[in-house]
């Protein structure tokens, strides 16, 4: 056992652990925007088209927050971007609890969105900046395992904070923040590579430089399809399980199957990839991701539909860290925070248009279309991600290539 945690945890900078323990505080206290809708039809006696607009309302600021994040963290620097973000979403988070009429509701939603996700593309540029390229599969897997438990213990102290009060969950919501911010204050040092003297950080230096790059754009568009069929387990999956006679806590039993697989297995992820074609194991993720959730189509009972959690959801534990790692090795030190703003962009469109489209699929076509569709787009990617990976693989190559000389470079400057 000492030995399998020393090949999962050991070896990682001291400053990866600071970006790891924030993570994990962060999202045990991420009350407030899972129990929003509830909050906003429950306590505030909004509708439900009221109470979705105010949802929509946080995934647009989101989309602007991880850009001007994403940008900010490539200006201005990573531990700057993510203190203001941090700090402004506790004190808006706070004012959305306190906020009382639905226009003060839907501003404080739309700017705790843009201020909340505006962390995220400096967050993973700056374990980019600490972690060496052999080790960011492992540390994306420690991560995404930090997020999962969070969200998990969350969901289940959530419960019991909206029992007692629903300003208890923006209060506690609003104060895991803080710790975290503190955390980036205390603990964190800036990591946004230098510059050498008379270099320009990277030809173009913008967000038009990234979506120039055509590597780069293909692999999100391979991406935002995935995520498009991944997020039918939180839109359409519901509606056929309910169609097929079963409750709401049935549904919530199976789905959470996923969590307990993800805080169980995520750790063991990176030892079975390690030293395998990124492009071969994000192929493997997607066509797991498209049986899982093709299978839906002939899933009837509620085993049956553990089933198919279980199968998509291992695709999806093999998808996340591969990812992470993918984008880092495509993006140019000077532009770490840009490339990650627009993959988190490619998520949250993703996170818009899924439901959309996957209910008027349903609506329109039926189960069957559905969820054969979602294994056939799937299936695509899976293509894609090969046929794209010779080409990624070359540009990663270049850009690390580039960088031992930048390093050098710098060096000698300083000598």
């Amino acid at each position: 056992m000492r030995g399998w945690l020393r090949q999962a945890a050991g070896g990682l900078p001291r400053q990866f652990w600071f970006l790891w323990t924030g993570t994990l505080i962060n999202r045990v206290g991420s009350f407030a925007v899972l129990f929003l809708s509830i909050y906003l039809t429950s306590e505030r006696g909004f509708s439900q088209s009221q109470a979705g607009l105010v949802l929509g309302l946080y995934g647009v600021g989101g989309a602007i927050g991880t850009v001007s994040g994403g940008v900010l963290a490539d200006r201005w620097g990573r531990r700057p971007t993510m203190l203001v973000a941090q700090f402004g979403a506790a004190g808006l988070m706070l004012a959305l609890g306190l906020a009382r009429t639905y226009p003060q509701i839907a501003v404080a939603t739309f700017l705790l969105g843009l201020f909340a996700e505006a962390v995220r593309p400096a967050f993973s540029a700056m374990m980019v900046d600490v972690v060496p390229e052999r080790d960011r599969v492992r540390a994306f897997s420690l991560n995404y395992w930090a997020i999962n438990l969070g969200f998990a213990v969350a969901a289940i102290l959530a419960g019991f904070a909206a029992n007692v009060d629903y300003l208890l969950l923006f209060g506690a919501d609003a104060a895991t923040t803080l710790i975290t911010a503190t955390i980036t204050a205390i603990f964190l040092a800036e990591t946004r590579p230098a510059r050498v003297p008379g270099r320009r950080a990277e030809p173009g230096g913008g967000l038009g430089t990234a979506l120039r790059d055509g590597n780069f754009v293909v692999y999100l568009l391979l991406t935002f399809v995935s995520v498009l069929v991944i997020l039918q387990h939180l839109s359409t999956l519901p509606i056929s399980m309910l169609a097929d006679g079963h409750t709401a806590a049935t549904y919530g039993t199976v789905i959470a199957v996923n969590g307990v697989l993800i805080v169980s297995g995520q750790l063991f992820v990176p030892k079975l990839i390690e030293g395998r074609n990124s492009a071969t194991v994000l192929a493997v993720a997607a066509l797991l991701i498209g049986s899982g959730f093709g299978l839906v189509a002939l899933a009837e009972t509620p085993l049956m539909y553990a089933v198919t959690v279980i199968i998509w959801t291992l695709g999806e534990m093999l998808q996340s860290p591969s990812n992470a790692a993918t984008v880092a090795a495509l993006s140019p030190p000077g532009l770490r925070g840009r490339y990650q703003g627009l993959n988190s962009l490619s998520w949250s469109a993703g996170t818009a248009l899924a439901p959309i489209l996957g209910g008027l699929v349903l609506q329109r076509a039926g189960d069957a279309v559905l969820w054969g569709g979602c294994f056939a787009l799937c299936a695509v990617v899976a293509v894609g991600q090969l046929l794209a990976g010779p080409a990624r693989a070359r540009r990663a190559m270049r850009l690390r290539l580039a960088q031992e000389e930048t390093e050098s470079e710098r060096a000698t400057a300083s000598a």
